[in-house]
């Protein structure tokens, strides 16, 4: 059978390696830019404000206002602190929280974004925004969105505590996992989710038993490059739409969503797209679901939505929500097969599939 696919490299300038954090002023002065605004979240404050005194005369000042789930009205504020500034481009210092108001910012003015992950989210290399309003989770493909320049230091996240980086890292497999079996796949996006799965199992595990090792830190980052690239070329499927669905409306923590579920929502497409989850299924002995829920478990990572103060009448209001203006999915799904799905994910079931 002859190939028939199409495939747009990302146009961002990734720069990888060790002590990389140290040209973070040399690629502001590349782009043009003269005026830095260096965002974080509250928790690292301190992290950003050293970062900007590193970066010295090129940054206009520090927002630490940073939140999971991208809330608008913490996105108004940024953008206030953008025009008293007179910022011309973002430092973005941290994972998918403060990555996320950074291109929320850019989605509103087209300014320059500079993004130092300190995460496995992957989402610094995708045109795609995810923002919370009224209750309701809802995302926007743009290419402003895009961060131009994404300075990858392995060193930034030695500190990560080893229950991020295992739900980090999981969060960042399931961009991988859907986009093996997305509608527009390509060989391309097929690759660099092969190989953006085999790096995290084989780092994940060398992560929990030695936290700071070195070349496990290095492979990790470099698998959550190469899983977020797949986000940012492919469409997802049920499974981020049944974790932004929980997250926009139940304010459900965001890595640990995407962890707890990604066995169930595996197992849910196993038969439906089995050719594509093959070769996937092999790194996790066989099954992908089940492999997936034993490699969760072995790591140390959450198994069960209840651990999250979920009811199971949650769980029936999650289902009604998760079937409206479903995304595309290998299988065809109803409220029935997915509020079957949520009851095992919240007993913390291990999937058959």
């Amino acid at each position: 059978m002859t190939r028939t696919f199409s495939y747009a490299g990302s146009p961002a300038q990734i720069v990888f390696g060790a002590g990389s954090r140290s040209k973070v002023a040399e690629w502001i002065a590349r782009a043009g830019c003269k005026r830095a605004l260096v965002l974080s979240t509250v928790y690292q404050k301190a992290d950003a404000e050293a970062l900007a005194q590193e970066i010295g005369d090129l940054v206009c000042g520090v927002f630490a206002g940073a939140v999971m789930h991208k809330p608008v009205e913490v996105t108004e504020a940024a953008m206030k602190v953008v025009a008293e500034t007179g910022a011309d481009c973002v430092v973005s210092l941290g994972g998918g929280s403060t990555t996320g108001l950074g291109k929320a910012i850019a989605y509103r003015t087209d300014l320059t974004q500079i993004v130092v992950p300190t995460t496995y989210a992957g989402s610094e290399v995708t045109p795609i925004l995810g923002q919370t309003e009224a209750g309701r989770k809802t995302t926007v493909r743009d290419a402003r969105i895009l961060p131009e320049i994404v300075i990858y230091d392995a060193s930034l996240t030695h500190g990560l505590p080893v229950a991020m980086s295992v739900t980090s890292g999981l969060n960042a497999m399931a961009h991988a996992v859907e986009g093996l079996y997305a509608k527009d796949r390509n060989p391309i996006s097929t690759l660099m989710a092969l190989e953006g799965l085999r790096a995290f199992a084989k780092s994940l595990p060398v992560i929990v038993r030695t936290p700071d090792d070195a070349t496990a830190r290095s492979d990790a980052l470099y698998g959550a490059w190469l899983c977020g690239s797949v986000l940012g070329t492919v469409g997802m499927a049920l499974h981020h739409k049944i974790c932004h669905t929980l997250g926009g409306s139940f304010d459900t923590p965001h890595a640990e969503t995407h962890a707890v579920m990604l066995p169930h929502t595996a197992a849910f497409n196993a038969a439906a797209a089995a050719s594509e989850l093959t070769e996937a299924s092999d790194f996790f002995g066989g099954s992908i679901g089940g492999g997936l829920w034993d490699f969760a478990k072995d790591i140390g990572a959450p198994l069960s939505l209840r651990e999250f103060g979920l009811t199971e009448v949650d769980l029936d209001h999650a289902a009604s929500i998760a079937v409206e203006n479903p995304y595309w999915n290998p299988r065809p799904i109803d409220r029935e097969s997915i509020r079957s799905l949520l009851q095992d994910a919240w007993e913390g079931r291990r999937p058959a599939g």
